[in-house]
């Protein structure tokens, strides 16, 4: 096994890291941002309130694109599987 097939291997592995937590992350900044920006304009400072519409931006969002995000990491250890036999000899 090269070091140029694990760097490879390493890339790709932070990439599909990157791809299935970019949605995520970015849902619940917006959603973040919005209620700060509610809680800026009424001067409303509860805690709860910007913790709970994170998580269900959090679970929406799974709900919606779950089964892409697990058909792209399934696809993933599918190829690195298949090619084990490949790196080894």
């Amino acid at each position: 096994m090269t070091p140029e097939s694990v760097m490879n291997l390493a890339y790709q592995g932070m990439r599909i890291a990157v791809y299935m937590a970019g949605p995520i992350l970015l849902s619940i900044l917006v959603v973040g941002l919005l209620v700060s920006l509610f809680q800026a304009a009424t001067q409303i400072n509860e805690m709860t309130l910007s913790f709970i519409p994170k998580v269900i931006a959090c679970l929406v969002v799974l709900v919606i694109g779950g089964p892409a995000l697990i058909g792209m990491i399934v696809d993933f250890t599918r190829n690195l599987l298949i090619s084990i036999p490949t790196m080894i000899g």
